[in-house]
């Protein structure tokens, strides 16, 4: 544990005692397909009585039709979030008829790429916009691929913090926004290099349907477990092994997130680039458009990254442009699987561990990351992807050589101290209490999800769709019998109705025609807003 780092968590511990600065702000967005009651993809409309999947604040779809997407608000309470993403649930199975939602990343039983419908979003030019930049993502990646669900974890740190930090760092001729943005960089590059803790630890899909891969297409790294399942014997998160969501033309821009300029102008050279083998797919046939252009992303979101820096966008805004002209306001992570154990994929606890990993993230030392160790940032990541609970596994730090439990050991010594910092907010010690829960998962790599899910399946010599259907049928028993306060179903309920009106409007207001729209929609993405002091260098 270094000087400085043992330093700055004293400092800011005594401060946080103090209440000289408020908790953490976080939200969740929860995936999950729908999928009837033998455990294969449901091919219904998403249900009308859950609003309008364009506009409802929380409840909506991803890449498909069946793949519900929930978003909770902000609170400064991981509980607050975990009670609102579970009433989601509640209300959804108060409309779901007999169909489940699935409670794993990997997919249920797919009938080949068309049984992934893509979602429509009605006939406004925005709406139209979502479902073709879905129908480029099937022409250059398929289907398949996009009915992998997950959890995205937003998290922001309270201003007061930034305020004190610039301080003690002597940075006050630094304006706040260009402070935070610099922190919030380091925190990222720590984070793309100790990422794997979290894969080890979280990963919960170390098994899949053959229905999700081509016939006779069957990797190496997976054996056959019974007639339908493969798996991977040591795997973590075949969610986010090369199975997933990995693109080997996206691998070549190399974001190493050294600064936000350098983040913001890779983004912007993707989206302006052609790449050859999208132009030769075509972006129309006739006047059936295939893909909203050739470029090497169609749009930002395109890009495929385990954490990614955010800001809330304006009107006609785009998030890169959000972030050049105001700086990061908060960050996404984008690597966590949905435990098919826990009710909602999530819990507190690991809510908890997560912020006291982020924190020792943001405050541990964290220099630029310089071409050649850019070059195999992924190789630690994609180790434990693939073999993480393998006892003979050795990670590279700097040349060393080390196991998952020696390693991950010292990083769980320091972030019990940003554990210690966190709870002088809390009544009580919570995310002491998480990293202490956890720690025993590193010796033991049968407690993990991933581990306890390969037990389950040979233990019981039951197939990945019949564990995972049971334990829907289950969930979706407790959580559809379950109160929901009144003024929350109250809320929920007038938002479908404001939801399916705000999409009327939306179309009703349309003047342009789509090509027009999205030539403006280009246009104006191309154009970079008013730079932030000091965020001008490379």
């Amino acid at each position: 544990m270094s000087d400085s780092y043992s330093a700055i968590v004293s400092h800011l511990t005594g401060l946080a005692a103090r209440k000289r600065f408020g908790r953490l702000r976080r939200g969740l967005e929860k995936e999950g397909l729908r999928v009837d009651r033998a455990g294969r993809i449901a091919a219904t409309p998403h249900p009308q009585a859950l609003g309008s999947k364009l506009t409802h604040p929380h409840i909506t779809t991803d890449y498909s039709e069946a793949l519900l997407e929930y978003i909770t608000p902000v609170y400064c309470r991981p509980d607050d979030a975990i009670g609102f993403l579970a009433d989601l649930h509640r209300f959804s199975y108060r409309h779901l008829g007999d169909e489940l939602i699935w409670p794993a990343s990997m997919p249920a039983r797919l009938d080949g790429n068309d049984s992934v419908t893509i979602a429509d979003y009605g006939s406004s030019n925005v709406g139209y916009m979502k479902h073709v930049y879905r129908r480029g993502l099937d022409v250059r990646y398929g289907r398949i691929m996009q009915a992998i669900a997950g959890i995205h974890y937003n998290v922001s740190l309270p201003d007061e913090l930034w305020t004190l930090l610039r301080e003690r760092d002597g940075a006050e001729e630094t304006s706040l926004d260009d402070y935070r943005s610099n922190r919030y960089f380091g925190l990222i590059r720590n984070f793309r290099r100790h990422s794997w803790l979290l894969l080890y630890l979280f990963g919960a899909s170390p098994a899949l349907d053959r229905s999700f891969l081509p016939e006779g297409n069957i990797p190496e790294k997976l054996r056959a477990h019974g007639r339908e399942t493969l798996l991977s014997p040591y795997a973590t998160s075949l969610r986010m092994s090369d199975l997933g969501y990995q693109n080997k033309v996206q691998s070549q821009l190399k974001i190493c997130f050294n600064s936000l300029s350098n983040y913001v102008g890779t983004l912007r050279h993707a989206i302006s680039t052609p790449w050859p083998a999208y132009e030769a797919l075509g972006v129309r046939d006739g006047t059936d458009w295939r893909q909203l252009n050739a470029n090497i992303l169609q749009i930002e979101n395109e890009y495929y990254s385990d954490i990614r820096p955010k800001r809330v966008t304006r009107h006609n805004e785009t998030p890169s442009q959000a972030l050049e002209a105001r700086g990061v306001e908060y960050i996404e992570l984008r690597c966590l699987d949905l435990d098919p154990f826990l009710p909602l994929g999530i819990d507190e606890t690991r809510l908890r561990f997560i912020d006291a990993f982020l924190m020792w993230c943001l405050l541990a030392d964290s220099p630029w990351i310089p071409d050649d160790e850019c070059d195999r940032l992924d190789d630690n990541r994609r180790r434990v992807v693939e073999r993480g609970r393998d006892p003979e596994l050795r990670l590279e730090q700097n040349g060393r050589h080390r196991s998952v439990a020696d390693w991950g050991g010292e990083i769980f010594a320091e972030i019990s101290r940003a554990a210690e910092l966190l709870d002088a907010l809390e009544e009580g010690t919570p995310h002491a209490d998480a990293v202490v829960a956890l720690a025993p998962w590193l010796e033991d790599a049968s407690l993990t999800p991933s581990g306890k899910l390969q037990a389950r399946l040979e233990e019981t010599g039951e197939e990945f769709i019949e564990v995972i259907r049971d334990i829907a049928r289950e969930q979706a028993e407790r959580l559809g019998g379950e109160q929901i306060s009144r003024s929350r179903e109250a809320l929920f309920e007038q938002l479908t109705t404001t939801s399916h009106q705000q999409q009327h409007d939306i179309e009703a207001g349309d003047v342009e025609r789509f090509e027009e729209f999205l030539e403006h929609y280009f246009a104006s993405a191309r154009e970079p807003r008013v730079v932030m002091a000091g965020q001008g260098g490379a």
